[in-house]
This record gives structure tokens, sequence and C-alpha cells, in this order.
């Protein structure tokens, strides 16, 4: 998929090299249309791509992905500068526009990849994550919520998603959207 255009909202590449000392994350919080316009609207947020990750399929197409064959889950690459967005925030804002407690569904989308998970490029990423989601767990219990079903995994391949995924909100503004929060807030400072 490297020949994909440019990012509809800020016309930046979505696909590698990205800028020197950015960073990436690979998430899956439900349907992957509002996940990504999560991410893009967030201020540090370089640019960003819908796609799957997480299955043992190579090269998954949407309807392949979608009959829960494939093992992957609907995913968000997020390319940031951590100088402007920690590593801790963007996973406050993955921790934060999703319900983690769902299993294999959000909301009305259910299956496989609807899931929750963070895809970790390496041990730090692994730490923070698991530190966030620990942080985040007694307060979601506290609000009534069940254990956060969250998988957290090594990151394989992040195979990009059709052209017309990629920032679907902005070309569709009426667009489905079925995110939805539980109104908890992932704590901040936990990784110091």
């Amino acid at each position: 998929m490297a020949t994909l255009p440019p990012h509809f909202v800020n016309g930046r590449s979505m696909v590698p090299p990205f800028p020197e000392g950015m960073e990436t994350l690979v998430v899956g919080m439900g349907c992957f249309w509002g996940a990504e316009q999560r991410f893009w609207e967030t201020p540090g947020v370089w640019t960003t791509a819908v796609g799957y990750a997480g299955g043992q399929t190579p090269d998954p197409g949407y309807r392949e992905v979608c009959s829960g064959a494939t093992g992957h889950a609907e995913a968000v690459l997020v390319v940031f500068d951590p100088e402007v967005l920690r590593l801790e925030a963007a996973l406050g804002v993955f921790w934060n526009n999703h319900d983690p407690t769902q299993g294999m569904r959000q909301g009305n989308d259910v299956g496989s990849q609807y899931r929750s998970c963070v895809f970790v490029a390496d041990a730090a990423q692994r730490v923070a994550a698991e530190m966030t989601r620990d942080a985040l767990s007694p307060l979601l219990a506290d609000a009534g919520f069940g254990p956060i079903t969250t998988q957290i995994s090594e990151r394989g391949p992040f195979h990009y998603a059709e052209e017309y995924h990629q920032q679907y909100l902005a070309k569709n503004p009426a667009g489905y959207c079925g995110l939805g929060d539980t109104g908890v807030t992932c704590p901040t400072g936990v990784l110091g």
C-alpha cells in the first residue's frame, strides 16, 4: 500500500519513512474510522492511517477481516512527535475514547476485529501500556465496569486498509462512528 495518497486531513504521508524523531503507536479500539479521527485531532500527532494488525493472514482485506477468520483487528497507526505528545498521553487518547472492558466488541460492533488492543513496538511501550492499564483498571471497577480485556502484545506487520477507509469520517462527515467511552479518564503521571 506504499502508493496511498497523502493524508486527506493534513496532507502528510501515511507511509514510512516518517520524519526523524517521530514515534509510532498501533492500537485497536473498535471501528477504525472513529478511532483514527480521535488521533488525527490530537495535538502532536503527525499523521494517522487505518489498517489491520494482530492476525495471521498476510495482506488481509476488509471483507476478509470482517469474516473473523484472519485474527486481525481494525487498527490505527499513529505517528506522533514525543516532544509534543508523550507516549502516556497518546495511550490516554486510546483508553479514554473506547470501552476496554467489552471483549470482542465495541458497542454495536461485534467480532474479534473490534477488540481493544495495543500492539507494542518495544519494551518501553509495553511498560507504558501495562502501567496505564493498571492505573485505569481500579477506576473502571469503581464505576461498575468489568475487568479490562485489552490485548497488549508485540507488534507484527501493520497492513494498510483500502484507500476508501483512510480518514473516512473526514471524507464522509455523516458517516457511522460507533465509538463510545466509559466516562472514566485514565490518570496521567503514572509513568513518572
